[in-house]
């Protein structure tokens, strides 16, 4: 459209702008993250919000230990989403950052180092040890704010929260011990996820499963008894043998069909003999017996034995009478039915070793019969107690946490003594510890529980117990994003245990509460209760941090002079950090300036893991102690895959971090990224990704660039009331009204995938595609003053204001860019604007539907006009003048009543109610519209280049009446 003429050329009204086509973000990010922090723009923010309605994102912490992966921005960049939108939208959106410090992977790098300097962990005073682990902490906190930063995630970062921090760590205290207070808390020796390797108890949040090669064995228990049964044997299963030596009974189904079989054949390479009996699960005997290397005819079905048939028989441990075992497998197992057993694997029975199975020990603690069946045959590292016989000091894992010789020295007594009947291995998933990496076990060992099923104090408007409070918070207080959530954590928190509050580890927020020497766990006074005293802890750490717990004299100190010291035994094992991290909403949401006036956050938004980590924790703990959920909604996002839909691995190669992404393409590239993608589900990222998206932004960046361009010296004085302008201008302000809806309630949703497709259609298809190819005619070749010309730059200016807001939250750089090049100063930014209000009578459906027909019709014109670009017919649309044929009359009368000329961007055009002739144009979505082509008839204009009849009649050589008109 620019004329060859010189002359000409210098009167069109080009684009003038200074925003570039290359964003170059790698580079210019820096620079506008330094602007920010000389705006300080989060403080300006609050400043500026005062008065309106708070809305708080509580952080869930990152843990304060390695680089930011792709996981970490993701989570981050979502948040900042939806603070900044909640801001725009006229909330006072506060957010402090924070990290999760105390617990076991610092502690470990710390012993790690300890270790390489040939030092023992043990041999290393207490606070001499945790300060190790604060310092290495904090050097983390440092490297991954800046990060985040860099990123472009907007909060308080000079102030943030931190658990190690001496008023968190007070306030922790103060949590915990109001589960002293309200008779929450117990102590009591039951089964545990155990890690041999790190000597610790863990909780399930610890937990993850990988793929484990096990032993598994069938094995043989005698029966004995006044029956004819005596002499049988009942058969288990087990994947670990190394339970055996605790084994203390042998339960069985009510409701299982079993039998008496007898072998009267036998392979030479089978343990089974002539004339043995078994009992076993009639759906699972031939797999049992194939197992023992049997084959169908080698054996046979006796009987039917009914469940009142094993009603009061005993069972002899394998190794019972086995010479040097000092009588300890002699007693008679117990033998009694359970629901826990079915027939669906195994033999039908299940081996008890209640010390090592939680299903187990409920059962005999129900029974009141844990005296008689609990051991304590494995030791904190994994190890048999010394003094077991014939098992003594093997272990169960190897130091590395590799296998260990306790299965294989468990497996050969059994082969020894007659007692197995098969052996194999098998594949399955199983527990490790996700910080070691290295399985982990049961073991029964004094710790100290959150009851969640006993009534305690507090607040009872949602149920007098932890789990009734929870459960009945998720239903009646949060909402959930997706809705999926709810039912991941109600099923969580409906079927879990008491909570291990305990851990036997150094870095941490230790169990602040004293138990009386020689009372029973059991007993009333076994833990003091007593508010002077915790109102001492609270005070001393919050002056001096919870190492004063483990300083000499601090029993003396803390119970003063109301108690014997003498009476009173200090607890020394730390808090579970879940139970740190559980509690922040404390410290930060309840306590902080910038928190929330009802203590309550408005969202926490964390990965699916965090249905039984942190949004599991924090649940519970706020249930302990305030009654209720600590948050009114949770938003989950899934897991990064590589584009293949791989889970990201270094031992693969196929992992990106966001460091690598930020340096080639820019930080703003990995935020689109996450706004493109459906971030409730599991989500791709690579190289090719990152292209597409990167061409995604460049289609976003030349829009904004073409509105800058064309509001060079736009001026208040040239704005046009909507009620004054042409019928296309008016239609934009409808689509934008309707988007203010979409954008508005997409936001609150946090359903930001949704914002930006419409944003992006919007930009590219509504503006790109159809008004800015339309309007360019006008808003370069129209003299300035023209209605259609100062209506197309109004609404450009309307455009600009709305499209620069709505994409603000997620591209932060950019439009911070797009802003300043209009509005530049030292207090200018995009980021301290609200989303305009949007006038409600810009709506007009009856417009809508009339501009979506004519775009129909469009559509079928540019298609006949392509067809004759692609044969060289012509080489641009003003060369043509088409006829088009409508059948629909009130179609017609509609492109009767606009310049449809201008629209399909022809020099001429002729509409025409007739029958289409045979051959015309049509297309197969666009019924009863059809196109005859036709050339224009002219001159070309020289300057805005339309061929019309009266080109070359006017003043100026060369142009039209439009364009004499412009000139003159």
């Amino acid at each position: 459209m620019c004329a060859d003429t010189p002359e000409y050329k210098d009167t069109l009204n080009l684009p003038q702008t200074d925003f570039p086509m290359r964003a170059g973000l790698p580079t210019r990010e820096p620079v506008w993250l330094e602007r920010w922090a000389n705006q300080d723009i989060y403080h300006t923010q609050r400043k500026n919000a005062e008065g309106r309605e708070p809305f708080i994102l509580h952080d869930g912490p990152p843990y304060a230990n390695g680089n930011l992966h792709i996981g970490h921005a993701l989570n981050k960049i979502l948040k900042d989403f939806i603070v900044r939108s909640q801001q725009m939208m006229g909330k006072d959106a506060r957010y402090v950052p924070g990290w999760d410090c105390h617990g076991l992977p610092i502690e470990w790098k710390i012993e790690e180092q300890y270790r390489k300097k040939g030092k023992n962990k043990d041999d290393v005073p207490i606070i001499e040890l945790r300060q190790e682990c604060r310092k290495f902490a904090d050097g983390w906190i440092d490297i991954q704010r800046e990060e985040f930063k860099r990123l472009g995630v907007q909060g308080n970062w000079e102030d943030p929260y931190l658990t190690m921090n001496f008023s968190s760590e007070a306030v922790i205290a103060e949590e915990f011990m109001k589960f002293v207070m309200n008779g929450a808390l117990y102590q009591g020796s039951k089964p545990v996820m155990w890690s041999p390797i790190e000597q610790t108890a863990l909780a399930e949040a610890e937990v993850e499963y990988h793929d484990k090669e096990s032993f598994t064995v069938w094995v043989k228990f005698k029966v004995v008894g006044d029956s004819d049964l005596a002499d049988a044997f009942v058969v288990i299963w087990t994947t670990t043998p190394w339970t055996m030596p605790s084994n203390k009974a042998v339960v069985y189904g009510e409701g299982i069909s079993y039998g008496l079989y007898e072998v009267t054949g036998t392979p030479d390479e089978s343990w089974a003999n002539v004339g043995d009996k078994f009992i076993l699960a009639d759906n699972l005997a031939v797999d049992v017996m194939t197992k023992a290397r049997l084959e169908e005819g080698q054996y046979t079905r006796v009987r039917d034995v009914a469940a009142s048939d094993l009603e009061g028989l005993g069972l002899l441990h394998p190794l019972a009478g086995a010479e040097g075992s000092n009588g300890e497998w002699d007693d008679v197992r117990d033998f009694r039915a359970a629901e826990f057993v079915t027939d669906t694997e195994g033999t039908g029975f299940v081996h008890c070793a209640p010390s090592h199975g939680m299903e187990e020990y409920e059962l005999y603690r129900d029974l009141n019969m844990l005296e008689q069946v609990i051991t304590y045959n494995v030791m904190d590292d994994g190890s048999f107690r010394a003094d077991l016989p014939f098992f003594g000091g093997k272990y169960i894992l190897s130091r590395k946490g590799g296998e260990g010789d306790a299965n294989k020295a468990v497996i050969d007594k059994l082969v020894e003594v007659g007692g197995l009947l098969a052996r194999g291995k098998i594949k399955h998933s199983y527990p490790h510890s996700w910080r070691s990496k290295a399985p982990v076990i049961y073991r029964n060992t004094p710790q100290w529980f959150a009851a969640i099923d006993k009534p305690i104090g507090g607040n009872d408007t949602y149920g007098k117990t932890i789990r009734e409070r929870a459960l009945n918070s998720i239903d009646q207080l949060v909402k959930w994003t997706p809705v999926t959530g709810r039912n991941r954590l109600y099923s969580m928190i409906e079927a879990r245990p008491d909570w291990v509050l305990s851990r036997q580890r150094a870095w941490g927020v230790p169990l602040t509460c004293f138990t009386r020497r020689g009372a029973l766990p059991t007993d009333a006074d076994y833990i003091l209760r007593d508010d002077a005293v915790n109102a001492r802890i609270a005070e001393a750490f919050r002056a001096e941090g919870a190492d004063c717990w483990y300083e000499d004299g601090a029993k003396a100190r803390f119970l003063g002079d109301d108690f014997n010291h003498d009476e009173w035994d200090q607890v020394f094992d730390i808090l579970d950090v879940w139970f740190d991290s559980g509690s922040t909403h404390s410290f930060v949401v309840r306590d902080r300036e910038d928190g929330s006036p009802d203590g309550i956050a408005d969202v926490y938004l964390e990965g699916t893991d965090q249905h039984r980590g942190w949004f599991h924790s924090s649940m519970l703990q706020a249930c302990g102690t305030k009654g209720r959920a600590p948050y009114k909604a949770v938003v989950t996002h899934g897991f990064t895959l590589d584009e293949k839909g791989m889970k990201m691995s270094k031992s693969i190669g196929n992992t990106i971090v966001p460091e690598t992404i930020v340096k080639q393409y820019g930080a703003d590239i990995l935020r689109l990224w996450v706004a493109q993608t459906d971030f409730t589900a599991d989500q791709r990222i690579g190289p090719e990704i990152l292209k597409g998206v990167a061409d995604s932004y460049r289609r976003l960046r030349n829009t904004m660039r073409f509105m800058l361009g064309n509001l060079h010296g736009f001026t208040d004085a040239e704005k046009v009331e909507p009620s004054e302008m042409p019928e296309l201008e008016r239609w934009v302000l409808h689509r934008l009204a309707e988007l203010d809806v979409v954008v508005r309630e997409g936001y609150a949703a946090y359903n930001f995938q949704g914002v930006l497709q419409q944003l992006f259609q919007f930009a590219t298809v509504d503006l790109s595609a159809v008004y800015f190819d339309i309007r360019k005619d006008v808003l370069y070749c129209d003299g300035n003053d023209t209605l259609p010309r100062r209506s197309a730059r109004t609404v450009l200016d309307i455009l600009f204001d709305r499209l620069t807001t709505w994409l603000a939250p997620m591209l932060v750089f950019t439009m911070e860019d797009v802003w300043l090049q209009r509005y530049p100063g030292e207090d200018s930014s995009v980021h301290l604007r609200d989303f305009a209000e949007t006038p409600s009578d810009w709506l007009d459906a009856d417009l809508a539907a009339k501009w979506d027909a004519i775009r129909k019709v469009r559509r079928v014109v540019t298609g006949a006009i392509e067809v004759q670009r692609r044969d060289k017919v012509i080489g641009a649309s003003l060369e043509a003048a088409p006829t088009v044929y409508v059948a629909d009359a009130d179609v017609f009368a509609m492109l009767a009543s606009v310049p449809f000329d201008d629209i399909c961007i022809t020099s001429g055009i002729s509409v025409s109610g007739d029958a289409a002739p045979e051959g015309a144009f049509t297309m197969p979505d666009t019924d009863g519209v059809a196109v005859v082509f036709d050339t224009a008839d002219g001159e070309k204009c020289q300057r805005c280049w339309k061929i019309l009849p009266d080109v070359g009649t006017h003043s100026h050589a060369g142009v039209c009446g439009r364009c004499e008109d412009a000139l003159s």
